[in-house]
C-alpha cells in the first residue's frame, strides 16, 4: 500500500469519525465532566500523594485514562464494525489494504481525538481548578503514549472479532466498565477484595492509572504496570491482525 493510499485512507477514516457526533463528544465531555464535578469539591494536599491533593494526583490522571479507554475501547470498534456491517470493509478486501493498514488509519484519527480530549482536560484542570501538572513529565507522556497503545490494541481486538455495530458497542462497554471497577475508576482499589484489586491493577486500565498517578507525584511508575501495559499491546494487536475479519 502506497503512502498516498494510506494518507487517502486516513483521511477518509477520519471524515466518517467526525459524522458521528455523539462518538465525536461523548469520550471528551463525560470524563471532563467528572473531573469538574469532583473539582468543585474540597480537596487539601496529602502525604499519601507526597503533598500534593487527590484532584491533582488521582482524579487527573483518572480523567485521561477514561478518555483513551473510552475512545480506545468503545468508540474505534464501534467504527469498525459500522465499516465491515455498510460493505467498507469488503471493498477495501479487494484493494492493496490489509488489516494492520485499515487498523493503523483508525489509530491515527483516534489518536488525534485523544489528544484533543487530553489537551482539553489538562487545560480545564489548570486554569480552573490550579491542578498541578505531573511532576516527572516525560515519565507522564511516555506512560500516556504506552497507555493508550495498550487502550487502542484491546479496541483493535475488539473491533476484529464483533460482527455487528451494536455487539461491538456492547463488548466494549462491558470492557471499559469492567476494567474500570477493578481499575479504581469508581473508588480506590484497597476497597475491592485482594484478589480483584491484584487482577484490577494488571488490566490496562488500573495500570495504566497507577502508572499515570505515580508520575504525577514524581515517582517512577511500577514495572509490573508497565509490563501490563506491554503485554496487553502486543498480544492484543497481533491476536487482530490475525483474526480480523473483513465481512
Amino acid at each position: 500500500m502506497t503512502p498516498r493510499a494510506y494518507a487517502l485512507l486516513t483521511w477518509t477514516e477520519a471524515k466518517l469519525v467526525a459524522r458521528d457526533t455523539a462518538g465525536l463528544i461523548v469520550p471528551l465531555a463525560l470524563p471532563t465532566l467528572i473531573m469538574v464535578m469532583n473539582g468543585l469539591g474540597s480537596s487539601e494536599p496529602s502525604a499519601d500523594f507526597d503533598g500534593l491533593t487527590a484532584f491533582d494526583a488521582y482524579v487527573v490522571p483518572l480523567t485521561l485514562v477514561m478518555i483513551v479507554a473510552l475512545i480506545g475501547i468503545v468508540n474505534m470498534p464501534s467504527f469498525v464494525a459500522t465499516y465491515r456491517k455498510t460493505g467498507i470493509l469488503r471493498r477495501l478486501s479487494v484493494t492493496p489494504a490489509n488489516p494492520l493498514a485499515v487498523l493503523a488509519a483508525q489509530a491515527v484519527v483516534s489518536l488525534a481525538h485523544t489528544l484533543a480530549g487530553l489537551a482539553l482536560a489538562l487545560l480545564l484542570a489548570r486554569f480552573a481548578f490550579d491542578a498541578a501538572f505531573p511532576r516527572a513529565p516525560l515519565a507522564a507522556a511516555a506512560t500516556f503514549a504506552l497507555a493508550t497503545a495498550a487502550m487502542f490494541a484491546v479496541g483493535f481486538l475488539v473491533a476484529a472479532l464483533a460482527p455487528t455495530p451494536n455487539s461491538a458497542v456492547a463488548i466494549g462497554l462491558l470492557l471499559f466498565f469492567a476494567t474500570m471497577a477493578t481499575g479504581g475508576g469508581f473508588g480506590p482499589r484497597e476497597n475491592l477484595p485482594d484478589w480483584l484489586a491484584t487482577i484490577g491493577a494488571h488490566l490496562p486500565y488500573g495500570a495504566a492509572l497507577e502508572a499515570l498517578t505515580d508520575t504525577w507525584t514524581g515517582e517512577p511508575p511500577e514495572l509490573a504496570s508497565l509490563a501490563a501495559l506491554t503485554i496487553t499491546t502486543l498480544a492484543c494487536t497481533a491476536t487482530a491482525t490475525k483474526t480480523f475479519r473483513w465481512t
